[in-house]
């Protein structure tokens, strides 16, 4: 009896080792991951943090078109446990150096009746959580369709989240705040009109997503490394609280076409008890490729002002003349026809801007709307928009090369596609030779409108390709690349640090389109700012938009030292000063922070923040001992308390505040602000108010003590 017993125990043990329960810790403890099949054979996890339920079990796996699913009916054949401790530099960031430490799990299933391997690739860092699905080269898996993957996110419960509606096409929505189980009440509203959008469900929602649980748990649900892959939003079952994951279509509906072997981009989740931590996070980027430019001496970050603001007020224009119903690239005489006299990227008024650049020490110019085509460029469906070489009659490519040039001030290019990715493959060899010719070192390129070819949507496999491709050709040619309504980013930044920028986002523009809310700041760098900078635009000092154009009585909703906090908490290596020149020369004093602030950072200290509220970010600029602190603030009045422990010991610095006047307020008295200079060390501490929709900006520049001898000690 004792042996038969023996037996039994022997194959329960089994049993227990083949279906599989283990556990994963980040570094510190802290997270908890458990990974199981269940009786099916379907792939489970759960997540803890610090022994509070984060994710519940989910389930992982993927439907296949045309092919049996790789959902269940797996077997544990082999896993691994390994981890990592590293250290890499990156070309421009936040910080120096960044610290690269995981503890990883590799389990490799197979399904039992089709000999397919699916293998789990699990990363925990002491900030969340990483996992992706890989396909390794086999026999029975070598080409497939997806139709659906169904990764599921089960939340612990109804949390406070800040979430976009699920579009295959834009994030250029505000945030709604709700909880979790007010998604489908509140969708419609949250839904506002765009060039090109398509949503799914009532339910979606796009990543970053950032919620708050009631007990104080901040979770991030994102990805990483998006490559050769559609783009993942969530879909949430109200009822029971579970996200699962929703992939981009193409045009006849399919989500994804992989050859073996492939990987699927990681699925992250990031938790913390402290909202700052989430903002100081790498993980995203450490989830990405390390570099893969071997000369990267070219990549640098640039400061920038440009001919655009005012025709996006509606004070000036993109097109050369009003009298053309349609263009027709190498037919149509624009020496014949008459111009409008707002068309704002001629030759001269560029001049104005380069002479400004040079004066006050910005990098380079944006020109907006030099080239033929803008007359019929958007809603018409129209293939060849745009050829990207050919100037209109007014802009004269050479003398402005040549004139830049001479005022040691860089044109940056403006690439306009209409969401024409096919013509733009075409003239991209070209246009990119174009601008190597007239020393161009950065693009801003443009997709705005609905995809073509026709029916594909901007964060489907097919375009999510081509906005690469784009990066790497530009990579050929030794230029930066700044996407404008292409993918949100996912860290491949780190892997194409030419990719400085994206906008895929809400962005300033809007202001000048009815508004955007007085929090949109704070919320951003949770969610859109997790996977990468945003040209965002700030610096904008005249808030009434019916002062550059009496048609147009929209209103920015930010006081001016919001603005220029945005400089620090909306961290990017490619800043625009957005305003108008001359509104600029109005309030000299306050400019003066936009032209000191730098561009990258040896160091970033997140010193307090709250999503939806305020976020107050201090970062050491690279190669000195100067700081620059920002603080933007959401829709109540707030004091902020912070000391400056940050600073190097036994060093001595100037202050300079520039801080919200007592009564300032982003919609009735956003200009005003006050400035104020202190001595300051690491032992100093700072108790600043923000207006609603305001904040403040310090800068902190290393003195000698004779310097500072007149000044009172903060």
């Amino acid at each position: 009896m004792m042996i038969k017993n023996s037996i039994f125990s022997l194959l329960l043990l089994l049993v227990s080792v083949l279906s599989f329960a283990q556990e994963i810790s980040s570094p510190n403890a802290e997270l908890k991951m458990k990974f199981s099949l269940t009786e099916a054979g379907e792939p489970v996890y759960q997540l803890t943090y610090k022994g509070k339920p984060v994710i519940k079990e989910s389930k992982l796996g993927l439907a296949l078109k045309d092919s049996e699913d790789l959902l269940g009916n797996f077997e544990i054949k082999n896993s691994s446990e390994t981890s990592e401790d590293n250290t890499w530099t990156p070309v421009w960031g936040e910080s120096r150096e960044i610290r690269n430490h995981y503890n990883q799990l590799q389990v490799e299933l197979v399904q039992k009746d089709t000999d397919r391997k699916l293998i789990l690739n699990f990363r925990m860092f002491d900030e969340g959580l990483g996992f992706r699905y890989e396909f390794p080269e086999q026999e029975n898996l070598t080409y497939f369709v997806i139709e659906e993957e169904h990764s599921q996110f089960a939340m612990a419960g109804d949390h406070n989240a800040f979430w976009l509606p699920g579009d295959y096409d834009s994030q250029e929505y505000d945030y709604t705040e709700s909880k979790l189980s007010e998604i489908s009440s509140k969708f419609d509203t949250a839904v506002t009109g765009n060039a090109s959008q398509e949503q799914f469900s009532n339910t979606g929602v796009q990543t970053s997503l950032m919620m708050k649980s009631r007990d104080g748990l901040y979770i991030n649900l994102h990805e990483a490394a998006l490559v050769d892959y559609s783009l993942m939003n969530l879909n949430l079952d109200e009822e029971n609280l579970v996200f699962e994951s929703w992939l981009t279509p193409d045009a006849v509906g399919n989500k994804g076409y992989i050859q073996t072997p492939a990987v699927s981009p990681w699925r992250t989740i990031m938790v913390s008890d402290d909202a700052t931590e989430i903002l100081a996070s790498n993980m995203n980027l450490n989830l990405n490729e390390p570099n893969k430019l071997e000369d990267t001496s070219w990549i640098k970050p640039v400061k920038y002002i440009g001919v655009w603001w005012e025709m996006i007020t509606g004070k000036s224009s993109w097109a050369y003349t009003d009298e053309l119903p349609s263009v027709q690239l190498g037919k149509t005489d624009y020496s014949k026809t008459t111009p409008n006299g707002k068309h704002a990227a001629n030759t001269e008024h560029v001049k104005e801007y380069i002479d400004f650049a040079a004066e006050h020490g910005f990098d380079a110019v944006l020109v907006e709307g030099w080239n033929e085509g803008w007359e019929d460029w958007f809603g018409k469906s129209k293939d060849y928009v745009f050829d990207f070489v050919t100037p209109y009659p007014d802009f004269d490519v050479e003398a402005i090369h040549k004139y830049a040039q001479s005022k040691g001030v860089k044109m940056m290019m403006h690439h306009e596609t209409s969401g024409a990715i096919r013509n733009y493959e075409r003239h991209m060899d070209t246009a990119y030779q174009f601008m190597n010719k007239y020393d161009y070192p950065a693009v801003k390129s443009g997709y705005v409108g609905d995809i073509i070819p026709r029916g594909e949507h901007h964060y489907g496999q097919w375009a999510i390709n081509h906005f690469l491709y784009a990066v790497t050709k530009a990579a050929d040619y030794k230029i930066m690349v700044n996407a404008h309504e292409a993918v949100r980013p996912t860290g491949l930044r780190r892997t194409y640090p030419n990719l400085i920028g994206n906008e895929s986002a809400r962005g300033t523009e809007f202001q000048a389109f009815g508004g955007s809310k007085p929090n949109h700041v704070t919320v951003l760098p949770f969610t859109r700012l997790i996977g990468g900078p945003m040209d965002y635009t700030p610096g904008i000092f005249e808030m009434d938009i019916s002062k550059l154009n009496p048609d147009n009585n929209s209103h920015v909703n930010s006081t001016l030292a919001n603005q220029l906090a945005m400089y620090v908490t909306m961290y990017s290596p490619l800043q625009m000063a957005a305003d108008l020149p001359e509104n600029y020369m109005r309030f000299p004093d306050a400019f003066q922070f936009i032209k000191d602030v730098a561009l990258d950072w040896d160091k970033s200290e997140y010193l307090e923040a709250e999503p939806g509220d305020y976020i107050t970010v201090a970062r050491k600029a690279k190669g000195t001992n100067n700081w620059f602190v920002g603080n933007v603030n959401g829709e109540k009045t707030r004091t902020s308390n912070i000391t400056f422990d940050f600073l190097d010991k036994d060093r001595t610095y100037i202050a300079t505040i520039y801080a919200d006047a007592a009564d300032a307020h982003y919609k009735t008295n956003p200009q005003a602000y006050e400035i104020k200079k202190f001595r300051v060390n690491n032992k100093s501490k700072l108790s600043q108010q923000s207006a609603p929709g305001g904040g403040f900006a310090i800068s902190i520049m290393e003195a000698e003590k004779s310097e500072v001898k007149d000044l009172k000690k903060l």
